[in-house]
């Protein structure tokens, strides 16, 4: 082969793989607000992750806490009345696409006495396909089985509510480990506190429930420039700072009794 030939066909593969690395480190941008996923401000937390792409939501997989760091939903008003005609059917799988010695286990839960907490709602889910990808344990964490099923539940059913007013949300699920008290069940990190922030683009306005991986725990709102502060996460980078001051007004989420 001529040395030009030979030289150009290697800047074209190194191109390619440029381009190929570029696409992977952002696969899924539709489940976004710009197409832009949330960006990793301590440096700590961006060791041994994977993005994980699905139907309707995608996922920041943690190697180290063997949990999401972050679900996010392009949660629609359609989907949702497609998912209020579909019964439950619980599959809880572990994630395959993981490797072995980074990803939750079936027997990580078993006995512990912590609930598998959805990050993205099986609720939300509009098809048995997307049903069955949200029991994946990639979109869990150890959560406290009182506040699973009454308090987050509760905030759960208060984003599908105010996605049908708006006809839209962005919506970012995540935990936060704060403070130096950590816990595992098996080898998954027990999160402190969860959080869900969400983006309305009819109001171009957001907000956030903020609150303690605890039975009895008391939910807060705040914007989401609040909740950036706390979590180390850039959630919304594709928004102004003056943008995510704008609080959207978030209906009250009580308990439920299931989500």
């Amino acid at each position: 082969m001529h040395p030009q030939l030979k030289l150009h066909l290697a800047v074209v593969l190194a191109a390619g793989l440029l381009c190929a690395g570029a696409q992977a480190s952002q696969i899924c941008p539709q489940h976004y607000v710009g197409g832009q996923s949330p960006q990793i401000v301590n440096d700590k937390m961006a060791r041994a992750t994977r993005e994980l792409c699905y139907n309707v939501f995608g996922i920041m997989h943690s190697g180290v806490t063997r949990t999401p760091l972050w679900s996010a939903e392009h949660l629609t008003a359609h989907n949702l009345a497609a998912a209020e005609d579909l019964s439950r059917e619980n599959s809880f799988h572990p994630e395959l696409q993981l490797p072995a010695a980074q990803r939750a286990e079936l027997a990580d839960y078993a006995r512990s006495g912590f609930d598998r907490g959805h990050m993205a709602p099986n609720g939300d889910m509009p098809d048995r396909a997307s049903q069955y990808q949200s029991f994946t344990l990639a979109n869990m964490v150890p959560q406290d089985a009182d506040n699973n099923r009454h308090i987050w539940a509760g905030i759960e059913q208060a984003v599908r509510k105010l996605a049908k007013k708006e006809g839209e949300l962005y919506v970012i699920t995540g935990p936060a480990f704060i403070g130096g008290d950590v816990r595992k069940v098996g080898n998954v990190l027990v999160p402190s506190h969860l959080y869900k922030a969400v983006w309305s683009p009819r109001q171009r306005a957001g907000g956030a429930w903020f609150v303690a991986n605890e039975a009895d725990a008391r939910v807060q709102t705040m914007t989401i420039a609040q909740l950036e502060s706390r979590i180390g996460l850039n959630l919304l980078p594709s928004l102004s700072a003056r943008q995510k001051q704008d609080m959207l007004r978030l209906p009250k989420a009580g308990k439920r009794k299931g989500s």
